[in-house]
């Protein structure tokens, strides 16, 4: 699969924000409100399409990548790129998710050279913790909210 990143624009948005997963993942299903589409098209957010321009995930960098409950058990106080990801519910669990990430990382390594990548993730979403993992990211913090208990993950090695 050709992966091509893009800034966010409206089109993209509009999809991302109507995305639904099945359980357990439903977690990350979103809401379409002016909010949501305010802060997606904030300049933060990139689309990745494949060859045919079909919208296979996106994913953000900086503080909208970080759970902000974090801030107050000091899991961001390190300086490093945060970066969130989110795929097509149709591509998820199917083998695609080590290369999307991959790409995802080779751009932000272009970008920020030399910085750590640091993510965070739901504890459940072992299946996501376990491509992390592959992809080289280390466990770093946990903490919890009222919603979830979250951990970060960082990948300190530029592979």
């Amino acid at each position: 699969m050709q992966l091509v990143i893009h800034q966010m624009n409206e089109e993209a948005s509009n999809d991302i924000l109507t995305w639904q997963y099945d359980k357990p993942y439903d977690f990350y299903n979103n809401e379409r409100t002016d909010e949501a589409l305010q802060e997606i098209l904030d300049g933060s957010y990139y689309r990745v399409n494949d060859e045919d321009n079909v919208l296979i995930g996106f994913f953000c960098i900086g503080a909208n990548a970080k759970v902000p409950a974090g801030n107050e058990f000091g899991v961001y106080n390190e300086d490093l790129v945060d970066m969130g990801v989110g795929m097509n519910p149709t591509y998820v669990g199917k083998g695609n998710g080590f290369e999307f990430c991959m790409h995802v990382i080779r751009f932000i390594q272009e970008h920020y050279p030399n910085k750590a990548i640091r993510l965070t993730v739901a504890t459940f979403n072992e299946r996501a913790i376990h491509l992390y993992e592959k992809l080289g990211y280390v466990s770093e913090d946990k903490f919890q909210t009222l919603f979830a208990k979250f951990q970060t993950m960082i990948r300190r090695e530029h592979q």
